[in-house]
C-alpha cells in the first residue's frame, strides 16, 4: 500500500531543502568551488591557423571570508597550471557590500595576482566597482583609481582605451582595452569612460582584434572588425537555474547575462567571474576561470 505523506512531512521536507540549498548558496559555491569553463569558438575573422589560449578571470571582489588572500593563491595556481598563453584580467577587484566580513587591501591583493604568469603577459581593465568603491576618484571624477595603482606597482598593465600589439607564433594580433562604461553610474548626470571608436582607431593594421570590456552591453555596438570580445560584470546573475538567472545587472536582461553569445557572427563571451557583488550568494553559477582557446594548432592537430 502506498502511504502519502503528510502535511507536516512535507512542510518537514521543503524547509530541510530550503535550509540545504540556502547552505549551499551562501557557503559553498562561492567560497569552495572553482570551475574551469572552456570555449573554442569558431571565429570568422581569427586565422584558423593560430592557435592562442587565454585565460579569463574577472570580478575577484576580494574580502574575507569568501576571497581571502589564499583563495586568490589558490585561482592564481590553477591558471598558471593551465599554462595559458595570455592571461586577461577584466576589472572589479574591491569586495563589495555584505560580501566582506574583513576588507583585504588592493595593493595585497595584486601581490598575490602578480604571480600568474604567461608567455604574453597579464593584462587588465577596470570595472564599475573598481571606480564606485574609490571614493577619492569619485569626489575628482578622474583617476587613476587604486585598483590601477595596486595592479601597476606589480608589473600587471592596466589598458583604458588603449591597445597593444602582440604577436603569437609569429603572428600579430591586437589586444584593445576599454575603459569602464559605468564608471559614474552613481552621479549624475551618468557617464562613463569607454571610448569604443577612439580605442579602435589605435589599430594601425589588419591583424584581429580582441576586445575587453568590463560590462557586456557595449556588445551592440562593437564593429565586426572585432574577433572577440570578452567581458564579465554579470556575474552571470550569480543565481542562475535552468539556464535562467533572474537579475543581471544589464540593460539587455538574459541576453549577456552568460556565455558565448553570437549575434551577426560577432562573438562574446561573458564570465560568471570569481567573486560576488553585494550578497555573497551563487546558486548555479559556480566561480570559473575561463580558458578560451583561439585557432587549431597544425602541428598538434586537435585543439585543447
Amino acid at each position: 500500500m502506498l502511504l502519502m505523506p503528510s502535511r507536516r512531512q512535507l512542510l518537514t521536507t521543503a524547509a530541510f531543502l530550503g535550509l540545504s540549498t540556502s547552505a549551499y548558496a551562501l557557503g559553498v559555491e562561492p567560497a569552495w568551488r572553482l570551475v574551469v569553463t572552456r570555449y573554442a569558438p569558431a571565429l570568422p575573422r581569427w586565422p584558423a591557423d593560430l592557435r592562442l589560449r587565454i585565460a579569463v578571470l574577472t570580478d575577484f571582489h576580494v574580502g574575507e571570508p569568501w576571497m581571502s588572500l589564499g583563495r586568490v593563491a589558490d585561482i592564481v595556481a590553477v591558471t598558471n597550471a593551465l599554462r595559458p598563453d595570455l592571461i586577461v584580467l577584466l576589472g572589479d577587484y574591491p569586495g563589495v557590500g555584505r560580501a566582506v566580513l574583513r576588507p583585504v587591501a588592493l595593493p595585497d591583493f595584486a601581490r598575490v595576482a602578480a604571480g600568474l604568469a604567461a608567455p604574453l603577459g597579464v593584462h587588465a581593465i577596470l570595472g564599475n566597482h573598481d571606480w564606485e568603491d574609490d571614493p577619492v576618484a569619485m569626489r575628482a571624477r578622474r583617476g587613476p583609481v587604486e585598483s590601477r595603482r595596486a595592479l601597476e606597482a606589480q608589473g600587471i598593465g592596466v589598458m583604458e582605451n588603449a591597445v597593444v600589439r602582440l604577436s603569437h607564433r609569429g603572428r600579430p594580433f591586437w589586444l584593445a582595452g576599454l575603459a569602464d562604461q559605468q564608471a559614474f553610474s552613481r552621479r549624475r548626470p551618468w557617464r562613463g569612460l569607454d571610448d569604443l571608436p577612439g580605442t579602435l582607431a589605435q589599430v594601425t593594421d589588419d591583424a584581429p582584434v580582441i576586445l575587453l570590456a568590463h560590462e557586456p552591453d557595449i556588445f551592440t555596438t562593437v564593429p565586426d572588425r572585432v574577433a572577440l570580445t570578452l567581458s564579465g560584470h554579470t556575474h552571470g546573475g550569480q543565481v542562475r537555474v535552468l539556464g535562467y538567472s533572474p537579475v543581471v545587472p544589464s540593460a539587455y536582461g538574459q541576453r549577456f547575462a552568460y556565455g558565448h553569445v553570437v549575434e551577426d557572427g560577432r562573438h562574446l563571451i561573458v564570465s560568471a567571474g570569481l567573486g560576488t557583488s553585494q550578497v555573497p550568494i551563487r546558486l548555479g553559477v559556480p566561480p570559473e576561470i575561463v580558458l578560451v582557446t583561439l585557432g587549431t594548432d597544425p602541428a598538434a592537430g586537435a585543439q585543447g
